[in-house]
């Protein structure tokens, strides 16, 4: 059993891995300036170690794909990533295949703490480059406390209510975010943009900082593989094999609230790619958590780069925000869960 385990998660890595690639190629080349396959894939190898090439392309070319391009498509790709697997841990762990950062109201919060940042903070000196992502998982904590909270009865806390909690603790810090746009003067524009989600201008600097978090995170979560199975067999069933349920669950929800809160202060709101990866993810390979982890993560890492390419290259000479795109995907797909969990007799 192990075996064919095993030997399921390389053949499904190595099928996605090999994807990643190519759209990451693919990906560089479209754009208001189109470049040829080949020569893009030049490009790219020219900047690598082993590689020393005759240049064929003009600077203004490489500069497009290595400086402006290339630090965009690994945003993208950790963004994604990140994502993902706050998706799959959050579904797993409350075992509701509609939970979700987005939908939990734990983004929302994220991006008040970061708005909070950006109109008060952010000529402070005290912890400079980090003041943004603090204040970011910190407006992440309290919404996921918050919404705990309240789906939490006589001890318990209820999958049946835990969305309905999510959608009253996103519209009350949706009111308060709405308040601080409204009072932001000159930002307002900047904020609302961000609010939407954008990977736009930014830089390989963006990218190195959330690399750790997202190394930091996945390998904790991955450590958390099987007992994520053992709580899909019910929190009864996981205590009696010797699981601290709730301890557990605490963690690992602080743990997706941090990868979050980091996604956010960089890039916005991005909402619906932790609902939807992990689904399609779970239909294709089954609930195994050892599988299905890796695997939603560089899925949401391919799912992610497509959006962002779609969003910068629907419109020529304009772009739209990617929290636009994957709420027009998100939103239906997660009408199509809610109508069959209902259906179901559950949510």
């Amino acid at each position: 059993m192990e075996e064919i385990i095993r030997t399921k998660q390389i053949m499904w890595t190595g099928a996605l891995f090999a994807l990643l690639l190519m759209s990451l190629v693919l990906s560089v080349m479209i754009g208001s300036v189109h470049l040829p396959f080949t020569l893009t894939l030049k490009i790219l190898l020219n900047h690598l170690p082993l590689f020393d090439l005759t240049p064929t392309w003009t600077l203004a070319q490489d500069a497009i794909v290595w400086n402006l391009r290339l630090p965009r498509v690994f945003l993208a790709l950790v963004i994604g990533a990140m994502l993902s697997s706050t998706g799959v841990a959050f579904q797993g762990m409350l075992r509701n295949p509609l939970a979700d950062p987005y939908i939990l109201g734990v983004s929302v919060g994220a991006a008040f703490g970061a708005a909070t940042s950006i109109l008060f903070f952010r000529n402070s000196s005290l912890l400079g480059y980090l003041t943004t992502p603090l204040f970011s998982f910190s407006g992440a904590l309290l919404s996921l406390w918050f919404v705990m909270a309240l789906a939490k009865h006589h001890g318990q806390r209820d999958r049946e209510t835990l969305i309905l909690a999510g959608v009253v603790v996103q519209s009350l810090i949706g009111a308060f975010l709405s308040f601080l746009i409204a009072i932001s003067g000159q930002q307002m524009q900047e904020i609302v943009f961000w609010m939407m989600g954008s990977l736009a201008n930014h830089s390989w600097q963006d990218v190195g900082m959330l690399i750790p978090y997202l190394a930091l995170g996945f390998f904790y979560l991955s450590l958390q593989k099987r007992d994520l199975n053992l709580i899909s067999l019910g929190e009864s069933a996981a205590t009696h094999l010797g699981m601290n349920v709730e301890k557990k669950k605490i963690w690992v929800l602080v743990v997706g609230s941090l990868l979050t809160g980091a996604a956010v202060s960089v890039v916005g709101i991005i909402g619906f790619v932790g609902l939807i990866v992990p689904h399609l993810m779970r239909l294709l390979v089954g609930p195994d958590h050892r599988i299905l982890l890796p695997i939603s993560t560089l899925a949401g890492a391919i799912f992610l780069l497509w959006a962002d390419t779609l969003a910068r290259s629907i419109i020529p000479s304009r772009e739209i925000p990617i929290g636009v795109i994957t709420a027009f995907i998100g939103a239906p797909f997660f009408a199509y869960l809610l109508k069959k969990g209902l259906r179901r007799g559950h949510v």
